[in-house]
Formats: structure tokens, C-alpha cells, sequence
């Protein structure tokens, strides 16, 4: 759906689909459920496009491919009056009811494997995106600092996409751009590490120009919050600094007072199997001690390692209902989706591409929990209402 001058959508990251037969269901009964939602809200015109923010894993993108099941997905866009602007390609493969964690940031863009199932993303939205309109996906930042992944053949595989993007771009006059996000131990994980990223990549590209047009950010806003970098502070700098904001995910995470026994003991709660839940404490001099999940965290209180009651601030990586605070003594960064959105009032030609993401439907504890289609509807509805 139009988004003022930009396009906004769900991610469907949400839903369980990990080939394109089941993702099909997906687009069939929960997107178009959705949809019909808004419509009988007035949130969406009864002829007015929805958008779809598609997730599709490596399989999927392969089968979308043969024979003439992308014919037949366009066909389906049109008789729906749906269209699709963005993918996410961040998880590879298997995103729900399994071990996550880890495995989300595999294969990384050391490998080739990566670069060629992004390029299979661009080839999908090449066929389906609407004449004329920029076009994006989302992946990873590079890899997960305990690869210990090297910048070169990350920097040569993005390189090696940029131009490959540039040609298809000129064959078919859409604006196609890569969106890196940036998440807590990822390879770059913050507004520092970002820009030295891209300053980086940029210094070893042939024509940095090239990569500014097709290389650019995924700004998730729970990633940035959790880092503790101001939103409007965060995308001004990185604007600034001439790196295509790409996409805005419109996310909240976890947010306590360490020194409230009772909020530790409430975040437990949150504590699951499937998804990496960093945890980020802010100390009174602002320094960050990060932990890569919250049985980490809790192992250090237990061996008298961290002291929380010593840090100002816990925050916590789990996407939270934008709709939907935590009962206290738990409370959302919401608060920085805001300022994005106050930001995008601002700035409204620097980013045209929007997409709630709260994946984790499936892991929030049962007090959080609603059907998925009126938690999307409710989400959609905190979005216009604060944009």
C-alpha cells in the first residue's frame, strides 16, 4: 500500500513457508486476509494495491523459477491487485519451528552460495515488480562476528552483485537496490561499525558510485534500538555519509531496568529455542556489554560474572507487536519506531521502501499472542496512526 510517498507492507518472514508451494498458501489466506482487514477498517481503499513484503528462502526462490510458476505468480499479483517491492533475503533456509540462531546468518557473503541465491531474488522481482519502480531485498551484514569472516571476499561478492544489478537495472528500467541490516553481533552491527563498513567497500570498489546506487542499508529499527544509536541521529549520519537507505524495517524489541528483580524474572518468558535474543546493557557511562543470547545472560548473573543492578539499561532482541507494550515491568523501544517514522516525515525522499517485521508471532509468550492476521491489521493500524 502507498505510504504517503513511499510503499509499506508486511514482512511474511511471519508466517511458516519454506517452499514456494507453501508459500503460495501464505499469500493465498493469511496476505489476503490481511489485506481484507485493512479494507474493512478504511485503513486501504476497496481498489487501492496492497503491497506485499515477500519472504522467500533459497528453495522457494528455485522452484518461483521453473517452469511457468513466475508467469503464473504475476498473473496472481494482477488478479489480486497486489504487488510486491521488497524480499526478504536474509534467512536462507528453515526460519520457523527449528533452531534458528546461528544458522540464519549461513551461508554468509563469504560464500557464493549467498550471492547466488540473492541474485535469484533480483531475478523474481525483475519479472514481477511494476514498470518503472525501485525494487529491493534484504540480507545479512556480511556474516556473524563469531565466523571471524574475512572483509575481502564479503566486499567481492557485493561488488560482483552491485554491477550485475547495475546491467539488470538497465535491461529493465527498474531501480534495483541490496539492503545490508545490521543486527547485534552481526559483522557490523551499529552506526559506527556501518560506516566504517561501507567506507571500506566503497575504497575497494572500481566505481563506488555503482555501489551507492545498488548497495545500501536495511535500517531495522529494534537492531538500532537494542545498540542504544538514536534513531533520527543514526539516519541522519548515514544519510549523510551517502549510504543508500535501502529499506526501514519498522520493528521493536525488548526493553527493563536490570536492577528490577521482578523484570529479570519476567523476561524469562522470553527465553526459547528457535531465535538468537541478544541482550544489550548500557552502563551509567554508556558503555554496551553485549551477550549473544539471553541463556548467556542468565549464566553470567548465576556465576556472579554481570551484576545487572550496575547497568542503567537491559535491552533485549525480541520483535515485539508494534500494537502491543509487554506488561510491566517489561516495556518496548517503540518509542525509537517513532522517531523513525517522525524522521521519514522529515526526510521523505530518503528511503521509499517500508516493512513491518515482527517475526516472531510463533515464540511470543501466550499474553502477547493473538491471531496473526489481527495482530498484522492492529500493527498496520499503530503505523498510520503514528506516521
Amino acid at each position: 500500500m502507498k505510504f504517503h510517498q513511499a510503499h509499506l507492507s508486511y514482512c511474511t518472514n511471519i508466517h511458516p513457508a519454506e517452499t514456494w508451494e507453501k508459500t503460495r498458501e501464505v499469500l493465498e489466506t493469511h496476505v489476503l486476509g490481511v489485506r481484507d482487514r485493512l479494507r474493512a477498517a478504511g485503513s486501504l481503499g476497496s481498489d487501492e494495491p496492497f503491497a506485499i513484503g515477500l519472504r522467500l528462502s533459497a528453495v522457494a526462490a528455485r522452484e518461483l523459477l521453473e517452469g511457468n510458476q513466475l508467469g503464473a505468480f504475476k498473473e496472481w499479483l494482477e488478479q489480486t491487485n497486489t504487488y510486491v517491492f521488497t524480499i526478504n533475503g536474509f534467512p536462507y533456509g528453515s526460519f520457523h519451528g527449528t533452531r534458528v540462531k546461528e544458522q540464519v546468518f549461513l551461508p554468509d557473503w563469504t560464500d557464493k552460495a549467498r550471492l547466488d541465491y540473492t541474485k535469484n531474488l533480483f531475478r523474481i522481482l525483475a519479472v514481477i515488480a511494476k514498470p518503472g519502480t525501485a525494487a529491493s531485498v534484504s540480507t545479512l551484514p556480511g556474516s556473524h562476528k563469531t565466523f571471524d569472516a574475512a572483509d575481502e571476499p564479503i566486499q567481492r561478492h557485493l561488488i560482483e552483485l552491485a554491477r550485475w544489478l547495475d546491467e539488470l537495472a538497465a535491461e529493465t528500467g527498474h531501480d534495483f537496490h541490496l539492503g545490508l541490516e545490521p543486527e547485534p553481533l552481526g559483522h557490523f552491527e551499529n552506526t559506527a561499525e556501518t560506516l566504517a563498513f561501507f567506507e571500506k567497500l566503497h575504497d575497494a570498489a572500481q566505481d563506488p558510485e555503482v555501489i551507492r546506487r545498488r548497495i545500501g542499508l536495511n535500517y531495522d529499527a529494534c537492531h538500532f534500538a537494542l545498540e542504544y544509536d538514536p534513531a533520527g541521529w543514526a539516519l541522519d549520519v548515514l544519510k549523510a555519509a551517502g549510504i543508500r537507505i535501502s529499506k526501514i524495517h519498522l520493528s521493536s524489541a525488548l526493553a527493563l531496568d536490570p536492577g528490577d528483580p521482578a523484570a529479570l524474572e519476567a523476561i524469562r518468558a522470553f527465553d526459547e529455542p528457535v531465535y538468537f535474543h541478544q541482550v544489550l546493557l548500557r552502563g551509567g557511562d554508556g558503555t554496551v556489554t553485549r551477550f549473544a543470547d539471553l541463556p548467556d545472560f542468565f549464566s553470567a548473573v548465576e556465576n556472579g560474572t554481570v551484576i545487572p543492578a550496575r547497568f542503567a539499561e537491559m535491552r533485549v532482541h525480541f520483535h515485539i507487536p508494534l500494537d502491543a507494550e509487554p506488561a510491566a515491568p517489561l516495556r518496548s523501544t517503540r518509542d525509537q519506531t517513532r522517531e523513525v517514522l517522525a524522521w521519514k516525515a522529515e526526510n521523505p525522499e530518503a528511503c521509499g521502501h517500508f516493512e513491518i517485521e515482527t517475526y516472531t508471532w510463533g515464540v511470543l509468550p501466550g499474553g502477547l499472542q493473538r491471531p496473526v492476521e489481527e495482530q498484522l491489521a492492529g500493527e498496520y493500524g499503530w503505523v498510520l496512526e503514528n506516521a
